[in-house]
């Protein structure tokens, strides 16, 4: 893979686009590391099997920008923290005595 190198920038094609996105079409391909059937959205693929990825710009459709997220909280609102759930309550080990 090359990379782009880091002064590159690219015109904004979609700057001023406020059309909503089509729904996402599921595609099917073979994982490229191991053969696996796998399926994806829109051209883009990850691989349960073997961990393999494609390039996100491989995908058959531009990806959509956060202000197009319809689950977007408001501007100016954070998502809530999620705080780690408690261990399981279970038996206490050792709770018999020993016996």
């Amino acid at each position: 893979m090359t990379r782009r190198p880091q002064g590159a920038h690219l015109p904004d094609a979609y700057a001023e686009s406020t059309a909503p996105l089509p729904a996402p079409e599921l595609t099917e391909a073979e994982c490229r590391r191991c053969g696996t059937y796998i399926a994806g959205l829109d051209g883009r693929y990850a691989c349960g099997v073997c961990g393999w990825v494609n390039d996100h710009s491989e995908g058959h459709r531009r990806l959509p920008r956060a202000d197009e997220d319809p689950d977007r909280p408001p501007q100016g609102r954070r998502r809530p923290r999620q705080w780690p759930s408690p261990p399981p309550q279970g038996p206490a080990e050792g709770a018999d005595g020993g016996a």
